[in-house]
């Protein structure tokens, strides 16, 4: 996608500007202007794993109407963040994906994720699209973590991802997982559980909530490469 120019003195050529401008020199006024409108930054967690179809992402934003996803896709798109292009044959349809400067967003995304889920309002029960139980690992994972090397697979019921964990950090991937070396088949929440609250696997097990196949040491290594971030006033 081509850009828009911007000229020598700072200002905008032929990027087109909304009605409501904060008239801010402030960069974090101006990422308002782009990602401000309700909705806008979970349309963009949603690609951040490769592009998807209207249906998919609207499927997966519970609670937004078809107007708003339409609106929110349409100025993003305006705004450079993201692209639409048809799939070659035989997919044959319509995705919307992020462009090089929209996936810049991600560590974003992450800051405020760790900011956010220290306040006690933050609730990590409530449902959780699969992409961003994945984007979540990304985020929360330890720094301080062992040395591990491992293939991972996640199966939930409306995507499938695979994973290689090392010391460089978490690579992800929408595909599918045979023959890695834990794969992991359940829903997003019971996921958090296992991954934040130190669920028992034996327990999820039980209740049919999870299928886990492989090497169950790895995975429990695994998921001990993680934890949410303290609450406020919590702090050791």
């Amino acid at each position: 996608m081509e850009l828009p120019n911007v000229t020598e003195g700072g200002s905008g050529g032929d990027w087109p500007r909304p009605r409501r401008w904060y008239e801010d020199a402030c960069g974090t006024a101006l990422a308002l202007e782009f990602v401000g409108e309700r909705w806008s930054l979970l349309v963009m967690r949603e690609l951040m794993l490769g592009p998807r179809r209207f249906g998919e992402l609207k499927a997966e934003l519970g609670g937004i109407s078809a107007n708003v996803l339409t609106q929110r896709l349409e100025g993003l798109e305006r705004s450079g963040v993201l692209a639409k292009r048809r799939l070659p044959s035989p997919a044959n349809v319509w995705v919307y994906e992020l462009t090089p400067w929209g996936y810049e967003a991600e560590p974003i995304l992450q800051a405020m994720g760790r900011w956010a889920t220290r306040s006690p309002l933050h609730d990590p029960g409530l449902p959780l699209s699969p992409v961003s139980a994945m984007l979540s690992l990304r985020t929360m994972i330890a720094a301080d973590r062992p040395p591990l090397a491992m293939t991972l697979g996640f199966r939930f019921p409306s995507d499938v991802f695979r994973a290689r964990l090392d010391a460089g950090g978490l690579a992800i991937e929408r595909g599918e997982n045979a023959g890695a070396d834990v794969i992991f088949a359940t829903d997003t929440t019971t996921f958090v559980g296992l991954v934040y609250g130190k669920r028992p696997f034996e327990d999820a097990e039980a209740d049919g909530r999870l299928v886990l196949s492989g090497d169950r040491a790895l995975a429990k290594a695994f998921v001990d490469c993680f934890a949410l971030p303290p609450k406020i006033g919590q702090e050791p």
